[in-house]
């Protein structure tokens, strides 16, 4: 069943049940409704209930991280650690976010400069070479990944695509500089004997979010879209455009890269990283889709509800994603880092995309 007969079915049904209480049929009263919650918390849940719990109800103890998911450890009293990915090209990283510079003969290309430790990536640059740095890649136009772009120094030419340019010259963050050179679809960067290939792939994560490839170490560098080894961040690392999203994992798996820099986490990520990711949101999507098509609106609820189509959707949408949620939970909380921090998440995300994308 494709995304809009899903959607007309929902839409349908639920104009039955509102029609239904609109009209005057009269029903038994039910119990208070699951989807309330009052203060005095004798209501209770909705049954089936994950033992994860939702979002907004605190964890007291998160699930360990697996050892598969972590990463060399950094030197706290650097706050940073580099790691060599071939000939001149360096991962900057503190276990969280992820930077790159590469080195040629007149100089140094830094690629993103994240604020919690664009004050290090001079230093770290200088543990391989005294060349300075001369461009800076943007690889999209958010803070936490470019805001530091002042802590580096000199006037390094700003490259990044031309959505991004966009995106800067309305936020107009100095913190953020405007980049100099931009490009739409790709850009070749070759200076000496080193190159990194810029493309654009589309919005997923946002308009101007770019792959940043170095085809003589074979190395990818996408930010925000694959976490290697974890659950992806809140709500696909909440991407604007979720069909484009999982397009671009999808592109992502055809590159022909060995190292993946993602821009978070604290490891980088290999093509059977991608694999499973890919894995994992095909699952989600389908599972997703099933809870949509075998929930029924409406039922369970107080009939005085009915006629309130908010209501309805709330609690609808509510036990799709407990659906969603249960049926995930076995066959992947041992295999993603951190799935029980944003599962929920991305239930509901998946959910609203197949609903009305």
């Amino acid at each position: 069943m494709n995304t809009h007969s899903i959607a007309s079915r929902v839409l349908a049904l639920v104009t039955a049940v509102v029609f239904h209480a609109l009209s005057g049929c009269q029903a038994a009263p039910a119990p208070v409704p699951s989807h309330t919650r009052p203060s005095s918390g004798s209501d209770a849940a909705y049954p089936n209930m994950p033992a994860i719990a939702p979002i907004g109800v605190r964890i007291a103890k998160y699930m360990d991280v697996p050892e598969s998911a972590k990463g060399p450890p950094v030197d706290p009293a650097r706050g940073y650690r580099i790691q060599e990915l071939g000939t001149g090209l360096y991962m900057v990283t503190d276990n969280v976010y992820q930077s790159m510079f590469m080195v040629y003969e007149n100089g140094v290309v830094v690629v993103d400069a994240p604020p919690p430790y664009a004050k290090h990536i001079r230093e770290a640059i200088a543990q391989v070479t005294d060349k300075t740095i001369t461009h800076l890649v943007y690889s999209h136009s958010h803070q936490d990944h470019i805001a530091g772009a002042r802590l580096l120094g000199g006037n390094p030419i700003i490259i990044a695509q031309e959505e991004t340019k966009a995106l800067l010259a309305r936020a107009n963050d100095p913190e953020r500089p405007v980049p100099t050179v931009t490009f739409r679809d790709h850009y070749t960067l070759k200076l000496g004997s080193q190159v990194l290939e810029l493309s654009y792939h589309g919005n997923g994560h946002e308009p101007g979010n770019i792959f940043i490839y170095a085809p003589a170490q074979r190395v990818l560098m996408v930010v925000d879209v694959v976490f290697p080894g974890w659950m992806p961040w809140r709500r696909f690392a909440v991407a604007q455009d979720v069909e484009g999203y999982f397009a671009q994992v999808e592109e992502v798996d055809r590159f022909d890269f060995d190292v993946l820099v993602s821009g978070h986490v604290a490891r980088t990520g290999t093509r059977a990283d991608v694999a499973m990711q890919l894995e994992f949101m095909k699952d989600l999507k389908a599972t997703a889709a099933d809870a949509l098509k075998t929930t029924k609106p409406g039922e369970g609820m107080d009939a005085r509800d009915l006629a309130n189509p908010w209501a309805v959707f709330d609690d609808y949408i509510d036990r799709v994603v407990i659906k969603c949620v249960n049926a995930l939970t076995p066959r992947w909380s041992n295999r993603l880092a951190a799935f029980d921090v944003y599962i929920w998440d991305q239930c509901y995300s998946m959910e609203q995309a197949l609903r009305i994308d």
